[in-house]
């Protein structure tokens, strides 16, 4: 980390404006996101304090924006999931190596199972919920690929829980490749086949113009992701984020780094549009179903950038404000609990 001092504020690069995409958000959004915030609240069990942390979260609204044409069940569906996904994320930021590892059997294990798997942990049991329903009518295809991009999920989360404890800040190489699973936008993009009822073969999965415009949408996520959401982790001496990393190999200042991660973004975005342009054919019914996929990457790219302003979950109440005038004043270090 640089030995500079953080100053009392820094501002944040001008994401939204680079992006050029439309903007959509489903028109059932606010009626289905309702529903999922009872669903959550009613299976995670938080304690007050959570709860009303919970309810300024819009994990709704980030959804409608990231599947607009989806139906009310199928919006449903990916409201809860990324409901769950939010929380298990604030779960395992306090588990330890093992808790880690017993959540993620569990959870993968309902996965596997959705209707006949026994569990009484909260985890497994929307795990359960959420995807019996999801399987309903996904596709074999997108349902391995879901459980799978979900293992990497767990296992990059292990790999965070023990450089944590070890107080191992990674090189930038490392965190990146570790990030693009650690981010949950894999299993994301997954909803966004089930959400249109298709079901890719592996030829245009795995083809690299697709897996390139994947990693390009999970790289923006991700990276604007760490931009936003550093002030609050650094208040509690969290270290996994880009711009830490940065900091720490380049020894940059923090508006130094931040600048480095803005411009990573940006580059993002442009070859994201730049790959666009190299996508193959596989014929007329194929074409229009790889189309809706790559509107759905996009998807995530604006509608992410436009949600972290309108949660609370990044910059308060000042969302808006922070979105016009790009400051934000940095928070003061949490003392840590005897």
């Amino acid at each position: 980390m640089s030995d500079r001092p953080f100053p009392a504020s820094f501002v944040l690069p001008d994401l939204v404006a680079h992006c050029q995409y439309p903007l959509r958000v489903n028109t059932h959004c606010y009626s289905v996101a309702r529903e999922s915030e009872k669903w959550l609240l009613s299976g995670a069990k938080l304690s007050p304090a959570r709860a009303d942390k919970f309810m300024g979260l819009k994990a709704g609204e980030l959804t409608a924006a990231c599947y607009p044409d989806a139906d009310p069940y199928h919006l449903r569906v990916c409201d809860d999931f990324m409901n769950y996904l939010f929380n298990l994320d604030d779960w395992l930021d306090e588990f330890d190596l093992d808790d880690t590892y017993g959540l993620a059997k569990c959870c993968l294990a309902a996965m596997r199972d959705p209707f006949t798997y026994e569990t009484d942990k909260k985890a497994g049991l929307m795990t359960k919920s959420f995807f019996s329903r999801f399987v309903r009518t996904a596709g074999p295809g997108c349902t391995e690929r879901f459980i799978q991009n979900m293992d990497l999920f767990f296992q990059s989360v292990a790999q965070q829980t023990e450089d944590r404890a070890q107080g191992v800040i990674p090189d930038m190489e490392s965190y990146l490749a570790l990030r693009r699973d650690n981010s949950g936008c894999k299993p994301c993009f997954q909803l966004t086949e089930f959400a249109a009822g298709i079901d890719l073969p592996e030829e245009v999965v795995q083809h690299p113009v697709i897996q390139s415009l994947e990693e390009a949408s999970n790289d923006l996520v991700t990276w604007s992701n760490d931009i936003f959401s550093f002030n609050v982790e650094q208040s509690r001496n969290d270290t996994f984020n880009l711009v830490p990393v940065i900091m720490h190999e380049k020894g940059f200042s923090l508006q130094e780094a931040v600048d480095f991660v803005g411009d990573l973004c940006k580059k993002t975005i442009d070859r994201f549009e730049n790959d666009k342009q190299r996508v193959p054919s596989w014929g007329p019914e194929l074409d229009s179903q790889v189309q809706i996929y790559i509107d759905g990457l996009q998807n995530w790219i604006v509608g992410s950038l436009h949600w972290s302003f309108d949660s609370t979950r990044y910059f308060g109440s000042l969302g808006q404000e922070i979105k016009k005038h790009r400051e934000v004043k940095l928070l003061p270090k949490r003392r840590k609990s005897a």
